[in-house]
Protein backbone atom coordinates (compact mmCIF):
# COMPACT_ATOMS: atom_id res chain seq x y z
CA UNK A 1 0.00 0.00 0.00
CA UNK A 2 2.33 2.53 -1.13
CA UNK A 3 0.95 5.94 -1.83
CA UNK A 4 2.75 8.13 -4.20
CA UNK A 5 3.55 11.71 -3.42
CA UNK A 6 1.85 12.96 -6.53
CA UNK A 7 -1.57 11.54 -5.52
CA UNK A 8 -1.43 13.24 -2.08
CA UNK A 9 -0.68 16.60 -3.63
CA UNK A 10 -3.37 16.20 -6.24
CA UNK A 11 -6.04 15.44 -3.58
CA UNK A 12 -4.88 18.43 -1.61
CA UNK A 13 -5.14 20.63 -4.66
CA UNK A 14 -8.65 19.36 -5.43
CA UNK A 15 -9.80 19.93 -1.81
CA UNK A 16 -8.56 23.53 -1.85
CA UNK A 17 -10.37 24.16 -5.11
CA UNK A 18 -13.63 22.81 -3.67
CA UNK A 19 -13.28 24.95 -0.51
CA UNK A 20 -12.52 28.12 -2.40
CA UNK A 21 -16.05 28.33 -3.82
CA UNK A 22 -18.68 30.19 -1.77
CA UNK A 23 -21.82 28.32 -0.81
CA UNK A 24 -24.64 30.78 -1.57
CA UNK A 25 -27.56 28.53 -0.58
CA UNK A 26 -27.85 29.97 2.97
CA UNK A 27 -27.62 33.48 1.53
CA UNK A 28 -30.51 32.78 -0.83
CA UNK A 29 -32.56 31.32 2.06
CA UNK A 30 -32.05 34.46 4.14
CA UNK A 31 -32.93 36.71 1.20
CA UNK A 32 -36.17 34.79 0.57
CA UNK A 33 -37.17 35.02 4.25
CA UNK A 34 -36.53 38.77 4.26
CA UNK A 35 -38.52 39.16 1.04
CA UNK A 36 -41.48 37.33 2.58
CA UNK A 37 -41.28 39.46 5.75
CA UNK A 38 -41.27 42.69 3.74
CA UNK A 39 -44.17 41.47 1.60
CA UNK A 40 -46.24 40.74 4.70
CA UNK A 41 -45.35 43.97 6.53
CA UNK A 42 -45.62 46.44 3.65
CA UNK A 43 -49.47 46.52 3.50
CA UNK A 44 -49.63 47.12 7.25
CA UNK A 45 -47.14 50.00 7.13
CA UNK A 46 -49.18 51.75 4.49
CA UNK A 47 -52.30 51.96 6.69
CA UNK A 48 -53.14 55.38 8.09
CA UNK A 49 -54.34 55.56 11.66
CA UNK A 50 -56.85 58.22 12.60
CA UNK A 51 -55.30 59.45 15.83
CA UNK A 52 -56.84 62.53 17.36
CA UNK A 53 -54.41 63.89 19.88
CA UNK A 54 -55.55 66.31 22.56
CA UNK A 55 -54.64 69.91 21.90
CA UNK A 56 -53.37 72.25 24.56
CA UNK A 57 -55.82 74.93 25.58
CA UNK A 58 -53.67 78.02 25.74
CA UNK A 59 -56.50 80.20 27.01
CA UNK A 60 -57.07 78.06 30.11
CA UNK A 61 -53.58 78.53 31.52
CA UNK A 62 -53.57 80.75 34.54
CA UNK A 63 -51.15 83.64 34.69
CA UNK A 64 -48.03 82.59 36.51
CA UNK A 65 -47.56 84.14 39.91
CA UNK A 66 -43.97 84.37 41.06
CA UNK A 67 -43.24 81.93 43.87
CA UNK A 68 -42.66 82.97 47.46
CA UNK A 69 -38.95 82.99 48.31
CA UNK A 70 -38.00 81.69 51.76
CA UNK A 71 -34.30 81.81 52.63
CA UNK A 72 -32.90 80.32 55.85
CA UNK A 73 -30.01 82.48 57.07
CA UNK A 74 -27.00 81.63 59.21
CA UNK A 75 -28.13 83.77 62.17
CA UNK A 76 -31.31 81.69 62.63
CA UNK A 77 -33.63 84.20 60.96
CA UNK A 78 -35.64 83.67 57.82
CA UNK A 79 -36.23 85.99 54.87
CA UNK A 80 -39.68 85.61 53.26
CA UNK A 81 -39.88 87.71 50.09
CA UNK A 82 -37.39 90.19 51.50
CA UNK A 83 -39.01 90.50 54.95
CA UNK A 84 -36.94 89.13 57.85
CA UNK A 85 -38.80 86.88 60.32
CA UNK A 86 -37.98 84.79 63.34
CA UNK A 87 -39.19 81.18 63.47
CA UNK A 88 -42.30 82.13 65.47
CA UNK A 89 -43.36 85.00 63.19
CA UNK A 90 -42.49 82.98 60.08
CA UNK A 91 -45.28 80.50 60.77
CA UNK A 92 -47.94 83.22 60.98
CA UNK A 93 -46.63 84.88 57.79
CA UNK A 94 -46.75 81.55 55.93
CA UNK A 95 -50.26 80.79 57.22
CA UNK A 96 -51.40 84.17 55.93
CA UNK A 97 -49.74 83.56 52.53
CA UNK A 98 -51.38 80.12 52.31
CA UNK A 99 -54.78 81.64 53.10
CA UNK A 100 -54.37 84.35 50.44
CA UNK A 101 -53.24 82.02 47.64
CA UNK A 102 -53.24 78.28 48.46
CA UNK A 103 -51.79 77.32 45.04
CA UNK A 104 -48.76 79.60 45.25
CA UNK A 105 -45.40 77.83 45.25
CA UNK A 106 -42.94 78.34 48.09
CA UNK A 107 -39.25 78.15 47.10
CA UNK A 108 -37.21 77.25 50.18
CA UNK A 109 -33.44 77.72 50.13
CA UNK A 110 -30.62 78.40 52.55
CA UNK A 111 -27.77 80.88 52.49
CA UNK A 112 -24.31 79.44 51.92
CA UNK A 113 -23.26 79.72 55.58
CA UNK A 114 -26.56 78.52 57.13
CA UNK A 115 -26.64 75.17 58.88
CA UNK A 116 -28.93 72.34 57.91
CA UNK A 117 -31.13 72.69 61.00
CA UNK A 118 -32.28 76.16 59.90
CA UNK A 119 -33.24 74.75 56.50
CA UNK A 120 -35.05 71.80 58.11
CA UNK A 121 -36.93 74.16 60.43
CA UNK A 122 -37.99 76.26 57.44
CA UNK A 123 -39.33 73.19 55.65
CA UNK A 124 -41.17 71.94 58.74
CA UNK A 125 -42.72 75.36 59.37
CA UNK A 126 -43.79 75.67 55.73
CA UNK A 127 -45.41 72.25 55.77
CA UNK A 128 -47.18 72.92 59.08
CA UNK A 129 -48.53 76.26 57.81
CA UNK A 130 -50.66 74.58 55.14
CA UNK A 131 -48.67 75.44 52.02
CA UNK A 132 -49.17 72.61 49.55
CA UNK A 133 -46.50 73.32 46.95
CA UNK A 134 -43.00 73.50 48.39
CA UNK A 135 -39.90 73.45 46.19
CA UNK A 136 -36.19 73.73 46.80
CA UNK A 137 -34.78 77.00 45.46
CA UNK A 138 -31.27 77.76 44.35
Amino acid sequence: MAVSQSSVFSESARGDAALSQINITPLIDVMLVLLIIFMVISPVVGLNLDARLPQANREATAPTVPPLQLVAQADGRYRLDGVVHGLDTLRSALVQSAANDPERVLMVSASADADYQAFANALATAEASGIRQIAHGQ
